[in-house]
């Protein structure tokens, strides 16, 4: 599989549209599938529970709003006020019911999709800067989105793996992680395994590969 994290094929913006679309929904059938017990209950990523992964989720859908916000107006809209404002949001939405925080994601997703739908092709090539400072396109806004849900849909760790993400994300993703963590194809292919444990392993998360060699955090 390592073979197809050394291709050179782009995503394109309407891949990035279509696995925002597939993410929200598998997103939503996890949260869907939780006891109100559940929520309560350590997620995969340290020191959050399942509560404070989705209101993470619903809350990155309303600061990616403010980027396409930013590229629809012209105006500056950043995607948090400060990174103490994002952590505190965080925490106080771990501890909303679990209805409140399945009604914020659909309501946070639809509002995202629908403000996406209203640019036009000039403002989706209208700059925006990302909460790391970043400057970037708008049009990358969906690729963003698409990491966001696909991902943290495993992290909940409610039955979903790496395996159960569609394909060309994987290899999309793959290829983005190991050009950031700046592995050469030797690196890379001294790693064997199935795409979706090779695809964790670059972020950061449970595999199932022998003598991988352990990689910092990502994103």
């Amino acid at each position: 599989m390592s073979a197809l994290l050394s291709a050179t094929a782009p995503r394109t913006f309407d891949d990035a549209r279509r696995w925002v679309a597939e993410g929200t929904s598998l997103f939503f059938d996890r949260i869907g599938s939780l006891s109100p017990s559940d929520w309560s209950d350590a997620s995969s990523l340290p020191g959050w529970t399942r509560s404070h992964l989705v209101g993470h989720v619903c809350a990155n859908a309303e600061a990616l709003g403010n980027l396409i916000s930013w590229a629809a107006t012209g105006v500056e809209k950043r995607m948090y006020a400060s990174v103490e404002q994002r952590n505190a949001d965080i925490e106080r939405a771990s501890g909303l019911p679990a209805d409140e925080l399945t009604a914020w994601f659909s309501r946070s997703a639809d509002a995202l999709d629908a403000a996406m739908d209203e640019l036009t092709e000039e403002q989706w090539r209208h700059e925006i800067i990302t909460a790391q400072g970043i400057t970037r396109p708008a049009s990358d806004v969906p690729w963003m989105r698409a990491r966001e849900v696909l991902v943290h849909a495993v992290d909940l760790a409610a039955g979903t793996t790496f395996a159960d993400l569609p394909e060309d994300f994987l290899v999309a993703l793959g290829q983005e992680i190991r050009t950031k963590r700046g592995l050469s194809d030797e690196e890379l292919a001294a790693v064997s395994g199935p795409l979706p444990d090779v695809v964790a392993w670059l972020a950061g998360r449970p595999h199932s590969l022998i003598d991988a060699p352990e990689l910092g955090p990502w994103l």
